[in-house]
């Protein structure tokens, strides 16, 4: 088990350095687009993909809690299914987007329960923490791009990207 997390901790180091090489490269030239972006008080989320999960999320300033049905495939053509809900901290906020409508999009890191439904997770309860960015579209249509570590007694450490296409109304 030691050598599982230290093998994730690299892992984990490595895609979070590599991530902010991007970002320096990418985004810090441009300072247009980290201009004075507030969240909105409120934002209910129809999540289509596996980020957080199939299902609903809503958020209040920067805080948020969601639940469904998740979905990720450890080995190729191998679904492994979960019932997830928890919740997620959003920060730094900023105007990358094609549409300038006032919903900023912004990083996050997140913590949720699972419990597996099918396969060698059947009646296991998981932890799983993520990280990643929201990126808005176009109005309310935003992709999500993640990483996210899922542990279970017995089982080991799994790490997986969590892409994801979702739709959000604001108020």
């Amino acid at each position: 088990m030691i050598n599982t997390l230290m093998n994730f901790s690299i892992q984990v180091r490595r895609i979070y350095i590599y991530s902010l090489l991007l970002g320096i490269v990418i985004l810090v030239p441009n300072r247009g687009i980290w201009s004075q972006a507030n969240f909105s008080k409120e934002e209910l989320s129809f999540n289509g993909f596996r980020n957080p999960s199939i299902g609903l999320e809503y958020r209040k300033n920067q805080f948020s809690i969601h639940g469904g049905y998740y979905v990720t495939n450890f080995e190729e053509n191998i679904t492994t299914k979960f019932y997830k809900a928890g919740g997620s901290y959003w920060f730094f906020p900023n105007d990358f987007s094609f549409d300038k409508s006032g919903n900023p999009s912004s990083f996050y890191i997140g913590a949720s329960y699972g419990s597996g439904i099918n396969l060698d997770y059947k009646g296991k309860d998981t932890f799983m923490l993520e990280s990643g960015y929201k990126w808005f579209v176009w109005k309310g249509l935003n992709f999500r791009l993640g990483i996210i570590g899922l542990y279970a007694n017995e089982e080991s450490l799994k790490v997986n990207p969590t892409p994801s296409i979702n739709y959000s109304l604001f108020f």
